[in-house]
């Protein structure tokens, strides 16, 4: 075989590939927990989503807004809270937020999920955005103000965060509210009733129990890991005290829930294909219907991934290593949008 020939063979390879694969749909990709924030060294101005979304095929990213971020400083240990919020202030935040972030989202020419229509359209491949909530402290002066947030868009709900609510306690101070309160407790019962998706994450192994006991719809944990060899404690450095344990990990799938494995590097290691393996482990821990992404991208100091196309490179590393399409397409997007569709599904009016 002459030169021309190696070369001609060799451009005729990935087109056969492709010709195989045509047809096929592909795999789009979802996350639970993504952050774009205003501020910061990298605002939204400067790393606009679509770009990103259509980077990575990603078709379904929770975009959360830090409800408490104007109470929070960073400090050595990690975000601390710096003051207590008077009353209103977390309403008026949320809603300024949401304007700017829906703002970003018309100029990139994007779309909102609000329904378990939009849900399934993004399993075909039409991007949308779920608005998130990162700490639902806007409810501590009532709870219609879940009703007002639903009003606005909103679909995914944290209850805690890095501050002190009435909600509930959290995993990095020291526990004082026996885990929820009856608020807490309404939240979710009222989460359920309207329509919105429960997360987890920050919650206290008490709170989890206590939600789970709660809720008629499966919730999720949108980002951190699982533990099999500690019981995380608020005394330990965050990114012990941040992890689930796997007996409230397997809680929740067991309600049909989901857990998101973050891109912390120090935790999941340095590269997307080292994430891939972590999320995989996952998904052999908690069953493969159960772990999704949930990166936390632009919230991690030292992320492991930085944007929606390392996503991709752990799919196409699933793909060469030989996982099912079944299993890929679940950990990917599937286990997301059923849990999310669920919860708006379940919307009684």
């Amino acid at each position: 075989m002459d030169r021309r020939q190696v070369i001609k063979a060799g451009l005729a390879m990935p087109l056969a590939l492709a010709g195989s694969a045509r047809g096929q749909q592909p795999v789009f990709i979802a996350d639970m927990h993504y952050h774009l924030l205003f501020i910061g060294p990298n605002p939204a101005s400067t790393q606009p989503l679509g770009p990103n979304m259509a980077g990575g095929q990603a078709t379904l990213v929770a975009w959360s807004l830090v409800g408490d971020l104007p109470w929070l400083a960073i400090t050595s240990r990690g975000f601390k809270q710096k003051g207590a919020p008077k009353s209103g202030e977390p309403q008026k935040w949320l809603q300024e937020e949401i304007e700017r972030v829906k703002a970003h989202i018309s100029a990139q020419k994007l779309k909102i999920a609000t329904t378990p229509e939009h849900v399934d359209a993004a399993l075909k491949g039409d991007p949308h955005v779920v608005l998130a909530v990162e700490g639902a402290s806007f409810v501590d002066d009532g709870i219609a103000q879940l009703q007002t947030a639903y009003d606005m868009g909103v679909r995914h709900i944290q209850l805690v965060h890095y501050t002190r609510n009435a909600i509930g306690d959290f995993q990095t101070e020291p526990p004082r509210l026996g885990g929820l309160t009856d608020l807490g407790k309404t939240v979710v019962a009222e989460c359920n009733r309207l329509g919105i998706l429960v997360d987890l994450a920050h919650a206290t192994s008490e709170a989890v129990a206590q939600a789970l006991a709660v809720s008629k719809v499966g919730m999720v944990w949108s980002h951190s890991s699982v533990t099999k060899t500690r019981k995380p404690q608020w005394t330990m450095a965050v990114a012990q005290s941040r992890q689930l344990a796997f007996e409230d990990a397997k809680a929740i799938a067991a309600k049909g829930g989901v857990v998101g494995l973050w891109a912390l590097r120090s935790d999941v290691g340095a590269t997307p294909e080292a994430y891939a393996e972590r999320l995989s482990e996952l998904a052999d821990w908690l069953g493969e219907d159960h772990a999704a992404f949930g990166t936390d991208m632009n919230a991690l100091a030292a992320p492991a991934l930085t944007k929606f196309s390392d996503l991709r490179r752990v799919v196409e590393h699933w793909q060469r290593r030989g996982m099912s399409e079944v299993r890929i397409r679940k950990l990917a997007i599937e286990n997301y949008a059923r849990v999310l569709r669920q919860a708006m599904a379940a919307r009684q009016v």
